[in-house]
């Protein structure tokens, strides 16, 4: 990596922001995950700080390290933070940073802003999962939730995705779901009166919320439906159960988290991953790792009517590689600050 002598760059959001005009995301995500699914990436597991905010929330911290090795070798972490009692103080849900490493010293050499990438990233996971096994015929998206997450879904794919014509958008507080599509006056993005009917009218279901309590169930889902479980606790255990492709983005993450809705089914034995050897009957195999799909070493689609179920636990991978993207580019422009240490 290059730098400015013995100092670390620092890129603020509106520097990242500014950087980002110049970064494909979505295909430094692709390659991030493609060279996961063949061996050339390494990923630690996420550490994980929660507790409760003395106001009564939900509070955390995330630390989500990786290496990039297909080629130029990239090594960073993220550390996003969240209360879920932020929005109502005016500050977003989630914010933090990611570091970059430099490969040869191990130092530090740049700190970003980690708020933009971090959705980017979320949303441009969900765009490949839809581009392998539901584009074709994809025309009505919905979004559960409508934070920042959000957002950075339906921009990704009013712009990447022209063949999606609708947003149906629902949230519990109705006037966030308004403000997010009055935001968005040359798309149609309708605001539904509940999650049941933002679910059923779409071919593609994206919560993206802060529940712990499923509330999806396999019965609202339309034949061919593609479910990116972003929030990974929304959907309820009938449509893992019943769901004819289930996709993970790393089964080893997925299968040691004891928290989250698959992590919890695999613990219990309900749930297996895509190596190991012939399910029994009480329990249901996870198909494949997207990664794989990817890189064309396992299948997407087989049928039309399938219903797909992709849980991206969210890989800091991912991270590191729009982050080392972005910090090219800024170097470029002539972005952000030079610390010294």
């Amino acid at each position: 990596m290059s730098g400015a002598g013995d100092a670390i760059l620092y890129l603020c959001a509106g520097d990242v922001r500014a950087a980002l005009a110049d970064v494909d995301a979505v295909a430094a995500v692709e390659s991030a995950l493609v060279a996961h699914a063949t061996g050339l990436t390494d990923l630690p597991p996420e550490a994980a700080l929660r507790w409760t905010a003395p106001g009564g929330g939900a509070a955390r911290s995330l630390a989500l390290p990786g290496a990039v090795l297909d080629g130029a070798a990239r090594y960073g972490i993220k550390v996003i933070n969240a209360s879920v009692g932020n929005p109502a103080r005016g500050l977003p849900r989630a914010s933090g940073l990611t570091m970059l490493f430099d490969a040869e010293t191990a130092r530090v050499v740049a700190v970003l802003a980690a708020d933009r990438i971090s959705a980017l990233r979320t949303a441009a996971v969900t765009l490949l999962a839809v581009r392998a096994f539901g584009a074709a015929h994809a025309r009505e998206m919905a979004v559960v939730g409508a934070g920042e997450l959000a957002r950075a879904h339906l921009l990704l794919f009013a712009e990447r995705l022209p063949r999606v014509e609708r947003f149906h958008v629902f949230d519990l507080v109705r006037a966030r779901a308004e403000a997010l599509a009055g935001e968005f006056g040359d798309a149609d993005v309708r605001v539904c009166d509940s999650a049941e009917q933002a679910v059923r009218a779409a071919d593609v279901v994206v919560p993206v919320t802060t529940t712990t309590t499923g509330y999806i169930p396999y019965g609202w889902l339309r034949p061919g439906c593609v479910v990116v479980n972003v929030s990974l606790d929304d959907v309820l255990p009938d449509v893992v159960r019943r769901a004819d492709r289930i996709v993970v983005d790393d089964w080893g993450l997925v299968a040691a988290d004891g928290v989250r809705l698959l992590g919890r089914l695999a613990r219990r034995g309900e749930l297996v991953g895509p190596a190991d050897g012939p399910p029994a009957a009480h329990q249901r195999r996870v198909d494949a790792e997207l990664g794989a799909v990817l890189a064309g070493r396992a299948p997407g689609r087989r049928r039309p009517d399938e219903v797909v179920l992709v849980n991206p636990f969210g890989l800091g991978i991912e991270d590191v590689a729009v982050a080392d993207a972005v910090f090219r580019a800024a170097v470029r422009r002539g972005l952000g600050r030079w610390l010294p240490r």
